[in-house]
């Protein structure tokens, strides 16, 4: 399991990613260290009471659950990307519409 993965989802499911992030801080020490959280583990690889443990802190895998803590705490990331034409534009090439698209013309 990849840390980032779960706790980048946090704005999408507070209800699940909340006691997850607790679970991980209290429960799981070795998960957390000097510069986060690893980039990885495994809980059913056989060897130790913790299974495998990556020992690497990936500096890509900080910057999301970091952003994704402020969009869900303010919104600030999501409302200021809104904001950009080239992202705006690029969504439209793309094909999508609708939503907050549609409120930026």
């Amino acid at each position: 399991m990849a840390p980032t993965a779960a706790l980048g989802s946090l704005p999408f499911a507070p209800e699940i990613v909340l006691p997850t992030l607790r679970h991980f801080r209290e429960k799981r020490p070795e998960l957390w260290g000097k510069y986060g959280f690893v980039d990885a583990f495994n809980p059913t690889f056989p060897g130790g009471a913790s299974g495998w443990v990556d020992t690497d802190f990936l500096g890509i895998d900080q910057g999301p659950i970091l952003l994704m803590a402020e969009n869900f705490r303010s919104g600030l990331v999501w409302e200021t990307m809104k904001k950009s034409p080239y992202l705006q534009r690029g969504l439209r090439r793309a094909g999508f519409s609708g939503g907050w698209l549609e409120k930026t013309r």
